[in-house]
């Protein structure tokens, strides 16, 4: 092993938890840290919390170099947080039907990016900030989960989240969502957990939480391990400015930082591809890089990963590592894959995903990988089949399914060290198994043959799933909407359309994707609807995420017309099928990878035949009016334009909220919206 640095990092650090967000009510107990032997959250009604931006001092271990490196980046902190561990903000927990009070303070300086600053799409503000639960249905407005504001510096804002009665249970994140500034503080850190918590148990009439049945033989919760990846992107800087880098026959092979430096994020000129490859950067787990799991055979874990992060695509896997594998070292990237091959060896272990972007899925599904985008979340039950070390496994994946736009080789993400335990022969049978045996314990007697039925038939879930499916006659209206990065000009315009495209007879007339405006909405639907959304990508992949109201998948068409997302897709037009997208039909989610193949200006829009997948969703739009926002989940690609406000009213212009007022004119039109 290496030795401890100053700040207590080392080679395969031990994983944990992030910290809970403490209370700060006088009087009240701290709230119990996520592990096993934890009690059920129970909910008094309210829950205060304060939570503190701020320039943070540590470091992040640099495997390529043995050091840990000097960082000052911004950060969350709060009652709870450990000073020794502070690049993962700490976990908020809540109830269904709870009020969580949370106390934000911008404690950052302020800065010189607003000054002057005349084109709101272009990264600035650094230091102003807010807060976006990720994934919570909740109001968007108001004190709420409203992003539309700015708590700027030596300025405070409290919000408000009542999570209805009926909120699922499940696993949400948060983080800063300030336009302008976004992908900036993310990739300083500044995401965490927000896990809600519930017992509730199937009835005749209604579903119940996945919590409620994954509980042990004493009746707590089964083992869990709380992963939030991020890709924290600093650099070192020398006298002039510029990124300290190493470079090897003209090609930037790593960002450097010497003793004594200091790494930062300064600006957006530090994101974007190719700049995360050469970066040399690991993809931390809870604001570790390649920390050491501990688990035991036979032992069901529930791991809830959560894509914290803006600039990597993470395709997770298991595998068995070589018995006596050296400590990871390596100074390239070659190097960094060559250990993988020679070190993680094994055939990948199958896992089983059983929620989707905090929502539980209709079945735990058997995979071999997970690919999580930016935004995603899934959660998996793991269980490993025999002692030994194994490897996390960051898997292979086209340039085409990547946030980087480049082909990446194996990667290791962590280790894991399993004791001996109840041997394992074959994974589905014994996890079907153990959640029979969960479910005789847990289960009310009048559904309880039903959900063991459902678990003995292939793991279905459907007591869990907290979304009825939308049927084809409850459709309302339809929504289209396409990404697009426009390089014609000086300066990339990052944009968003709201009419579909045919790929094979494109019409550039019609074509009017544009950048994001604050003053306007760009569409106003109305509460109560239910529409079909179809969405499009005319240049490299983005993952869509909009705010409040989850979706349901109802196909993902690949440029061949396959549906790729139905289980065990077969393309039989000579493609090859995305493994990201099989047995995601019929999932709820929040953020989804809207892929195309196009990567070369030059293809558009010639190959636009060839290289468009068709999408298309279903929402409801439920409870709560207002405006919020819907953006491709590249941060510093909403930053920079591809976003749109949304707005939802009262059926005929009955509301409060006014959308049609505010809508978008067509180029050439005239509004008298006046907004913001």
């Amino acid at each position: 092993m290496l030795p401890m640095s100053a700040f207590g990092q080392q080679a395969e650090p031990r994983f944990s938890n992030p910290p809970v967000l403490e209370e700060t009510r006088p009087g009240q107990a701290p709230m119990s840290r996520l592990r096993k032997a934890q009690a059920p959250v129970t909910s008094s009604g309210r829950r205060q919390l304060d939570l503190t931006v701020k320039f943070i001092e540590n470091g992040i271990y640099n495997p390529a170099t043995g050091r840990v490196d000097k960082v000052n980046l911004r950060g969350y902190t709060g009652a709870g947080v450990d000073p020794k561990a502070p690049y993962v903000a700490p976990v908020i927990e809540a109830a269904p039907g709870e009020r969580i009070t949370v106390a934000l303070h911008n404690e950052l300086p302020p800065d010189d990016s607003c000054a002057g600053h005349g084109d709101m799409n272009q990264p600035h503000c650094f230091n102003g900030t807010n807060l976006h639960s990720h994934g919570l249905w909740v109001s968007p407005t108001g004190n709420s989960d409203n992003v539309l504001i700015s708590v700027n510096p030596g300025k405070s804002f409290t919000y408000f989240y009542d999570l209805p009665d009926e909120h699922p249970a499940g696993t949400f994140w948060y983080h800063s969502h300030r336009h302008g500034s976004t992908a900036l503080q993310v990739s300083s850190g500044m995401a965490g957990a927000l896990i809600v918590r519930g017992d509730r148990v199937p009835t005749q009439n209604a579903n119940g939480d996945l919590d409620a049945l994954l509980k042990d033989a004493d009746g707590q919760p089964m083992q869990e391990q709380l992963l939030v990846f991020q890709q924290i992107q600093y650099a070192c800087f020398d006298a002039d400015g510029k990124i300290k880098t190493r470079v090897v026959d003209g090609k930037v092979v790593a960002w450097i930082c010497d003793p004594g430096d200091v790494g930062e994020i300064r600006n957006y000129d530090q994101f974007g591809p190719p700049t995360w490859g050469q970066s040399g950067r690991y993809t931390t787990i809870n604001g570790l890089v390649q920390p050491r799991f501990s688990s035991k055979v036979g032992q069901v874990e529930r791991w809830r990963m959560i894509h914290g992060g803006v600039r990597e695509t993470l395709t997770v896997a298991f595998r068995p590592r070589r018995a006596g594998a050296p400590v990871y070292r390596a100074t390239t990237a070659e190097a960094a894959a060559d250990y993988v091959r020679q070190n993680c060896v094994g055939e990948p272990i199958p896992y089983h995903i059983a929620a989707a972007d905090g929502l539980t899925t209709s079945t735990a599904r058997s995979t071999l990988t997970a690919t999580l985008q930016p935004g995603y979340r899934f959660d998996a039950l793991v269980m490993f089949p025999a002692a030994g070390d194994y490897c996390v496994v960051n898997e292979p994946l086209p340039g085409t399914a990547s946030v980087t736009r480049a082909a990446q080789d194996r990667q290791l993400l962590a280790t894991v060290s399993v004791a001996a335990g109840s041997p394992v022969n074959n994974i589905d049978t014994a996890l079907t198994d153990a959640l029979v045996a969960a479910a005789e314990r847990t289960m009310p007697a009048d559904v309880k043959s039903a959900v063991i039925a459902d678990l003995k038939d292939g793991l279905k879930l459907t007591r869990f799933v907290p979304h009825p499916d939308v049927g084809d006659d409850e459709i309302t209206g339809t929504q289209e909407l396409v990404f697009f990065i426009d390089l014609s000009g000086e300066v990339a315009k990052f944009e968003v359309g709201n009419k579909s495209f045919d790929p094979k007879n494109f019409d550039p007339a019609t074509f009017k994707p544009r950048s994001y405006d604050p003053n306007y909405v760009d569409r106003a639907l109305p509460l109560g609807g239910v529409e079909e959304w179809t969405l499009q990508s005319a240049f490299v992949g983005h993952p869509f995420h909009i705010h409040v109201n989850p979706f349901q998948i109802v196909e993902i068409l690949d440029p061949n017309g396959v549906d790729v997302s139905a289980p065990g897709a077969v393309d039989n037009g000579g493609g090859t099928i995305d493994p990201q997208y099989p047995g995601l039909k019929g999932v709820w989610k929040d953020t989804l990878w809207v892929k195309s193949l196009i990567s070369n200006p030059a293809d558009f829009p010639d190959k636009l035949a060839s290289s468009t997948y068709k999408i298309k969703i279903r929402t409801r739009y439920e409870r709560f009016i207002g405006e919020y926002v819907l953006h491709c989940h590249i941060l510093d690609h909403e930053d920079q334009g591809m976003m749109q406000n949304v707005c939802i009213d009262l059926p005929d212009g009955g509301g409060g909220a006014n959308c049609a007022r505010l809508l978008r004119p067509e180029p050439g039109q005239q509004s008298d919206a006046t907004h913001h």
